[in-house]
């Protein structure tokens, strides 16, 4: 794997849509963001944000931060990501990753998109691992049920894909996508308590645990997306990961100093189209073999 050049990797993101003109739907951004700013917990992702937040200051914060559309009456129509606030946030996403290799931390990754972005986490997590990170893989095979939208409801247990990346599975086999906090809240109250995981928030988990004693397990680095990097950054943990135009919340956490760094992407093109982008992010860590 060799990482391209900054201008290389801006290339490949415009051109394969991950960043530049994307095909997130304008209205459906617009739509999150005043769901989002109503306080809805679906488009929260476990964060504890601000109420303050109206639909045109989520608009501006979206064009500071992901470099959406900054044009309010661009109602209809497909979005935009800055590809070169993309490269910056690679870079910083890198840096703390970098720093994790080097100080051998203790880590959780999780990812609500398995079908597109696994590869890129499962990446990350075999050079952390190698550089002698711990790799946590609490709660697996914890299970709880969602409501299915059609008057029913279904199973969804957390499962571990090769490398530690923790990820949501159904009964049916398959791996699903997911914005929902409560996986990550379960696996930080069974880190923090040592017992299995109940359905609930975790806003009052710390290091320090519910009981005031030292846990002995507690994750340096959340690396995630959707609700698990939202649970991760409302307690406490250091999280970096990646964010669609049309999820507002996790750059919210980020502008509220709740989420340390959020890479802006379509997170959803074919999955080895984010190959260059992991071989940059890895380089800008310093987890490429030499040679």
């Amino acid at each position: 794997m060799t990482a391209p050049a900054r201008d290389e990797l801006r290339e490949h993101l415009v051109q394969t849509m991950i960043a530049g003109d994307v095909a997130t739907p304008r209205q459906n951004n617009l739509k999150h963001y005043r769901l989002m700013a109503d306080g809805e917990p679906y488009y929260q992702f476990g964060l504890e944000l601000k109420p303050s937040w109206t639909e045109r200051t989520v608009l501006e914060m979206m064009v500071e931060r992901c470099g959406v559309d900054p044009d309010p009456g661009h109602v209809y129509g497909d979005d935009t990501i800055d590809p070169d606030i993309t490269l910056d946030m690679l870079e910083a996403m890198g840096e703390r990753v970098g720093l994790a290799a080097r100080r051998a931390e203790t880590v959780l990754i999780a990812t609500g998109h398995p079908a597109t972005l696994s590869p890129v986490y499962q990446a990350v997590a075999h050079a952390l691992a190698g550089a002698g990170c711990r790799v946590l893989t609490p709660s697996e095979g914890w299970t709880y049920e969602i409501d299915a939208g059609w008057g029913g409801s279904e199973r969804r247990r957390i499962v571990y894909a090769e490398g530690g990346v923790a990820m949501l599975e159904g009964d049916d086999g398959r791996t699903h996508h997911t914005h929902d906090p409560r996986p990550m809240e379960a696996m930080l109250r069974e880190l923090a308590t040592g017992e299995p995981a109940p359905v609930g928030r975790v806003s009052d988990i710390a290091p320090d645990g519910p009981t005031g004693e030292k846990t002995e397990v507690w994750p340096d680095l959340a690396i995630a997306d959707h609700g698990w990097a939202g649970a991760a950054g409302q307690a406490g943990i250091d999280t970096v990961g990646f964010a669609d135009c049309n999820d507002p919340a996790l750059f919210a956490g980020a502008a509220e100093g709740k989420i340390d760094v959020v890479v802006p992407l379509d997170d959803g093109v074919s999955p080895h189209h984010y190959a260059p982008m992991t071989a940059y992010l890895l380089g800008r860590a310093g987890l490429l073999p030499s040679g």
